[in-house]
């Protein structure tokens, strides 16, 4: 899918070998073709990542259609099936049998915590989620996502691959639903939601807020460092000016919204 082919473009740009498997026939040489298709035109763009031309990135890549041989001289696994726990399990235990016990297994889920996604591992040491952000080849940022017996080690390799091949790692101290992203994502939508469906603003003009407004600022800094800028003396004062505003806006952003409902055909038809 998408996001194997982004991970194989990522990290053959890094000059590593990738053996892309796929449980379906043909499937893992299908990728190729189009990898090879979208390097090519990132090169002639001036778009390419990474030192080696397409051609040599292009020749680091090998599709297969058994996992063991797949397998053979990995030292780190990043999985890319759909998003559903139980296939994600077996794919894992069909790895684990496989590899030696130092391979990395890591997985790109988005919703799925660690816990849950290598529960029928043996060893879990060695497992963390990666999380891109979609299409990870032009979005860096990486959420490391430790299982609960994630190894410090592990971890740190992880973070170092991630920034050799140019991605943005982030390392989350524990796991938790949605992560970071998604959860800053989803207090962003529940909040946009609450003052569409309350009448405050159109859907138009929300997506303006965002896009010509706190989207602007945000691509450059994030909102810790904005509120440290945002006052003489860094955060502290920040916090002592603004901070029982904020506390009473967040007051009074009342429960999540249903995206669901009758409710929601209103802006879902806008």
């Amino acid at each position: 899918g998408l996001i194997g082919r982004s991970w194989a473009m990522v990290f053959v740009s890094g000059g590593y070998n990738v053996k892309i498997y796929d449980n379906q026939p043909g499937q893992a040489a299908k990728a190729i073709t189009e990898i090879r298709k979208q390097l090519e035109e990132l090169e002639e763009a001036q778009m390419l990542r990474g030192e080696p031309t397409a051609t040599q990135q292009l020749a680091l890549l090998s599709s297969y259609d058994d996992l063991a041989q797949a397998l053979e001289g990995a030292f780190f696994v990043q999985e890319c099936v759909f998003e559903q726990l139980e296939v994600k399990q077996s794919v894992f235990q069909d790895i684990e049998r496989l590899v030696g016990k130092d391979v990395i297994l890591s997985s790109s889920t988005s919703c799925l915590v660690p816990s849950n996604v290598f529960s029928k591992v043996q060893n879990r040491t060695r497992c963390l989620v990666s999380h891109p952000v979609n299409p990870p080849y032009y979005v860096k940022l990486v959420e490391l996502v430790p299982h609960p017996e994630t190894t410090m080690t592990v971890m740190d390799t992880t973070h170092a691959l991630m920034t050799k091949v140019g991605q943005a790692p982030v390392r989350l101290k524990k796991e938790i639903d949605g992560f970071a992203l998604n959860r800053v994502q989803a207090a962003i939508i529940a909040e946009s939601w609450r003052l569409v469906q309350d009448g405050i603003i159109s859907v138009k003009d929300i997506d303006l807020v965002m896009s010509e407004g706190l989207g602007m600022r945000y691509a450059f800094i994030g909102p810790m460092e904005t509120m440290h800028l945002n006052a003489p003396k860094g955060l502290e004062d920040y916090v002592k000016r603004y901070g029982e505003g904020i506390r009473r806006i967040l007051t009074s952003f009342g429960p999540a919204p249903d995206l669901c409902g009758e409710g929601a055909k209103s802006i879902i038809n806008v």
